[in-house]
């Protein structure tokens, strides 16, 4: 394939934002039907399905784009084209995910949804995040952003990940088999990492129970990182501070779920990053890689197809 040929980029679904075409533009594409297109920036996170027939029907796309991070619905559709060339958002929304997850996080250790919800004087409540001992789990864009927020605060950081190493701002970093060493007394635990099957259910009845008593856990990944039921039951319980949650377990959680009205817990929802702060960061990706793949260099953002992130 030419460079010439390379330039041709295709959008879809149909309907598909006009922020997109312009981005592809920006980067020296054409916007052209998928017929057309040697590369393709698909925008629906739903529809793994759609894509996997678009993509029989085109075997001449190379490349494809996803505007997101969390792409865990779109494993199979990588094994089954997986001599295709994939990218996703991956750590283009970190620095506004990161400053969400330090809001929530204060917000439940300084007890400000309790006072919130106060229509009197209460007695004074709340524990400080200086000098806390934190753990994150997932060692990705996510976490390196908010390891340099929490530097002022002078935290004990623990970050476990899938492949341990050296990371600015953490105390220590270790592999998921010493998850359980990393949460033992933790007043803090931030979820930041894929969903797999290895992390699906991390967080349950036991692993809470190994948090201090006044300890606050913030996700900001998947709602499948934590076995609901079993934080429904702790929480009532009194067993942990609180937990402070922008994706939950079935998403959208049903208006009638305990949750809802559990005093220790703040839903947000997954407001992160909302579209106003994605569509820039977005926009920049896609531009960037478009250029990229015209200059035939390495793309941003990989999928790991094995991995399935």
């Amino acid at each position: 394939m030419t460079v010439s040929d390379r330039s041709r980029i295709a959008l879809a679904p149909e309907g598909t934002g006009n922020w997109l075409g312009e981005a592809v533009r920006a980067g020296g594409g054409t916007v052209v039907v998928p017929s057309d297109a040697s590369g393709l920036v698909w925008a629906d996170p739903n529809d793994p399905e759609g894509l996997h027939r678009l993509l029989l029907e085109c075997p001449h796309i190379e490349w494809i784009q996803l505007p997101w991070a969390g792409v865990e619905p779109y494993r199979e559709v990588f094994q089954a084209h997986r001599h295709r060339l994939w990218t996703c958002g991956k750590g283009i929304y970190a620095e506004p995910v990161a400053e969400h997850a330090l809001a929530l996080a204060l917000a439940g250790l300084r007890q400000v949804a309790h006072y919130g919800r106060a229509s009197e004087w209460t007695p004074a409540s709340g524990t400080n995040l200086l000098g806390a001992r934190v753990v994150i789990l997932g060692g990705g864009g996510i976490a390196e952003s908010l390891l340099r927020l929490l530097g002022p605060f002078g935290c004990d950081v623990t970050v476990v990940r899938r492949t341990p190493c050296a990371m600015e701002g953490a105390t220590r970093v270790v592999g998921l088999a010493d998850v359980d060493d990393a949460l033992a007394g933790a007043r803090l635990v931030v979820l930041a990492l894929a969903l797999t099957p290895e992390t699906r259910g991390l967080i349950d009845r036991r692993r809470l129970g190994l948090l201090a008593p006044e300890a606050w856990v913030v996700n900001v990944a998947r709602g499948g990182h934590i076995v609901t039921e079993d934080l429904v039951a702790v929480l009532a319980a009194g067993g942990i501070g609180g937990a402070a949650l922008d994706v939950t377990e079935p998403e959208p959680l049903p208006r009638d779920h305990p949750l809802w009205s559990e005093p220790r817990c703040i839903i947000t929802p997954h407001s992160a990053n909302t579209i106003a702060m994605a569509i820039p960061l977005l926009s920049e990706r896609i531009r960037e890689n478009v250029g990229r793949w015209l200059a035939a260099e390495v793309l941003v953002g990989p999928v790991d197809v094995d991995t399935g992130y």
